[in-house]
């Protein structure tokens, strides 16, 4: 495989990157800023640079990291995964079609100074000629980009040079007149003047040094253009009548032609067409590769990724983006464009920081020549400030992103979910993180865990007695690790118009025989069980009140399949799951004894810590071992195998009895029987009324053990959603 030559030094990173933000942003936007902020606008462009610094140190340290990736798309997609992928590739395509259509719209009118010609139709022409220059394969060389920078770093000194002796400090009067939500607003529509700060990430495999030059590359022209924007705007402000370059379409040269005359002008026009077709060009040449770069990993149709036999481009991705282009100019008002492009670019620089943390977090290999300081504060700032700065874009640009990344979201779902199988470093984060979480609460209740010192036996039915046996003799080996006490209590229902009387309350034959079997059960199995009878008028109530007022700490009962009717209209076991003040254990009985193989079933996400820990108890009182079952899902990613494996592997090391990993079919393949299954429950919706809640693996044919936390060991709700998000 052929490797690029690395012979792109520290000059040459340098006039990529300034050359790629040298553009709109000073020869077109502070007339459009004036209009918003007045001469504050000097501190927009300011504050709009120092936003982007941690964009600028993210996509540093990655570009540094994966020199061969190029895009923004790719770091996001890479670092989120291929849904927020998606809505970056679109938002990138989109911003960069907006700046290329407003480099187009904007340098237009500073060429109109020389010829009288309407305005739409010559951007529309031009815009067809780059459009076809793309599709034939012509581009700019390094020598060609590097000549339009000394032009434009040549005009514009002369400009601020030669005007500089002309400003008056009465243009300043009235700074903040706007107030802190007209800076806002103007440093909100100014950040796309540095959205190529970071071009430079895109052909980070041909720069020597990159870990040095990169960093030093992004953030030396970051600095250079920030200063070179702050000065030229607060020379235009100050060498022109208050109010007379706002809303101007040729703002630097009105104050050229003010202080330097008509060679002045001149200047400026040759600087700014150059500089605007240029950006408009590489706006179509660099958007254009967007749906290219998307195709080939399959979230959009393979078409735009097909490079022509003739020409060597992809031409279906640049005649959509042509098509796009063409539209905006047609269509849409100059400063509409100026702010859909700053919103989406900051959108997509937010989500940049976001990215570095989730590959920091995740487990991908990751290993950067260069680090961002102050990692993740610097992270943190530049997203939340990004998020900040787009509520003060207006309706235009928030209804814009919004409506971009609800499209890209649905189109997602829609289209690409069922093409990709791979997730980013966030998800593999996230997902590690809850594992994490998950063994902390596993080990924490192993040393602090005194919820099954008293477990009920709640008999709410008649059973016999084989069947009351499997119940207690599971109670007894759930509280004897902990030398603690089963109380086992039969539930008698009486109906409302019968008065407990002495006369119902009364010891029958059965419940006598049944506390003499409770005791020598309780001889047999060496744990103390208390035995008892409750008569009720309602059981589910005399259930959980006896819970509360006795300190029981778990309550066992038989769950068996209901009808329809039983389901919608309530079962008294399902009401005291949702109102028990303890942990409920409801029990599938088809008989305990002495279970060797207990399984411990994992449908999705980590186990709970209390089914970990009755199965373990159960293992151990037996001498037996647990079986880890998952499903056997052959969609699962390699990175989502490999945290699942680790978190197994950890999960082993904790318990104290043998542990196996078993994949199950789901599909009805045959399973080897185990002896008791463990699993948790957490879902009471309308969903677990109306169908039995029975594993997603095909039923094993034993007792089945469904565990409900009570609500202080249940994961908040933070946790469940982003569980029930990456699992």
């Amino acid at each position: 495989m052929k490797e690029l030559e690395r012979d792109l030094g520290l000059p040459s990173v340098l006039a990529i990157s300034i050359g790629a933000m040298i553009g709109s942003g000073i020869f077109i936007l502070p007339a459009l800023a004036l209009e918003i902020a007045g001469p504050a606008v000097i501190v927009a462009y300011l504050l709009a640079g120092l936003l982007v610094i941690p964009a600028a140190l993210s996509k540093s340290e990655m570009a540094t990291a994966m020199p061969e990736a190029g895009g923004t798309y790719i770091y996001i997609e890479r670092g989120m995964g291929p849904l927020l992928g998606t809505v970056a590739g679109v938002g990138t395509w989109f911003s960069l079609s907006f700046k290329g259509a407003l480099a187009l719209v904007g340098g237009v009118p500073y060429l109109l100074l020389l010829f009288d010609l309407p305005l739409k139709p010559v951007a529309l022409g031009l815009a067809a000629v780059l459009i076809l220059v793309n599709v034939l394969g012509a581009k700019q060389t390094g020598r060609l980009q590097l000549g339009i920078v000394v032009v434009m770093l040549a005009a514009l000194g002369w400009f601020a040079a030669g005007s500089a002796p002309s400003v008056e400090s009465a243009n300043y009067v009235g700074f903040f007149d706007s107030g802190v939500g007209g800076l806002l607003a103007a440093t909100g529509l100014v950040f796309v003047s540095y959205a190529g700060v970071t071009k430079v990430a895109s052909v980070a495999e041909e720069v020597e040094s990159p870990g040095r030059n990169i960093p030093l590359g992004i953030l030396g022209s970051l600095a250079f253009t920030t200063l070179l924007y702050v000065g030229i705007v607060a020379v235009l402000v100050g060498t022109t009548d208050p109010g007379s370059v706002a809303g101007s379409l040729t703002p630097v040269a009105v104050a050229a032609e003010a202080t330097l005359g008509n060679a002045g002008v001149v200047v400026i026009i040759l600087a700014a067409v150059l500089a605007l077709v240029s950006t408009a060009n590489a706006g179509i040449l660099s958007s254009s590769r967007y749906p290219f770069a998307m195709s080939r990993d399959r979230l959009v149709p393979e078409t735009f990724s097909v490079v022509s036999e003739r020409f060597g481009t992809p031409v279906s991705a640049i005649t959509l983006t042509g098509a796009v282009l063409l539209a905006l100019i047609a269509f849409v008002p100059i400063l509409d464009i100026a702010k859909l492009a700053s919103a989406f670019q900051i959108m997509v620089f937010a989500m940049i920081n976001v990215a570095l943390v989730a590959f920091r977090e995740g487990s991908t290999d990751y290993d950067p020549e260069f680090t961002s300081p102050l990692y993740p504060w610097m992270q943190i700032f530049g997203a939340v400030t990004g998020v900040a700065l787009l509520t003060q874009m207006g309706t235009v640009a928030l209804l814009g992103a919004v409506v971009i990344t609800l499209g890209s979201v649905a189109w997602y779902f829609l289209y690409a979910r069922s093409r990709v199988q791979r997730d980013g470093a966030a998800a593999d984060a996230l997902r590690r993180q809850v594992d994490r979480n998950a063994l902390a609460d596993i080990e924490s209740a192993a040393d602090a865990d005194d919820g099954a010192r008293r477990t009920l036996v709640a008999l709410t039915k008649d059973v016999d007695e084989a069947r009351e046996r499997s119940l207690v003799a599971l109670a007894a080996d759930v509280v004897r690790p902990h030398d603690g006490q089963v109380v086992a209590v039969r539930f008698q229902e009486v109906p409302d118009q019968v008065p407990l009387t002495e006369s119902v309350t009364v010891q029958s034959s059965a419940d006598r025989s049944f506390e003499e079997r409770m005791g020598t059960l309780g001889a047999e199995l060496g744990v103390d069980i208390e035995a008892d009878e409750i008569v009720s008028h309602d059981t589910k109530h005399a259930v959980v009140n006896f819970a509360d007022h006795h300190d029981v700490g778990t309550i066992l009962a038989e769950h068996e399949p209901l009808r329809l009717r039983s389901r919608l209209f309530g079962d008294p076991v399902d009401w005291i799951v949702r109102h028990a003040p303890c942990d409920v254990l409801l029990v599938d009985n088809l008989g305990y004894d002495a279970p060797q193989r207990v399984v411990l079933s994992g449908e999705s996400g980590p186990h709970a810590p209390l089914a970990v820990s009755v199965a373990e108890a159960v293992a151990d009182a037996h001498g037996g071992n647990i079986s880890l079952w998952y499903p056997e899902d052959s969609d699962r990613t390699e990175r989502s195998a490999r945290a699942t494996d680790d978190y197994r592997s950890e999960l082993s090391d904790l318990l104290s009895v043998p542990v196996q990993v078993e994949a199950v079919r789901t599909d009805g393949g045959r399973l080897s029987r185990p002896d008791v299954l463990v699993r948790r429950r957490e879902d009471h919706g309308l969903r677990s009324a109306l169908f039995d809640e029975r594993p997603a693996f095909p039923s094993p044919g034993c007792t089945t053990v469904t565990v409900y936390p009570r609500e202080s060991r249940r994961p908040p709700l933070s946790r469940r959603l982003v569980e029930r998000l990456v699992f």
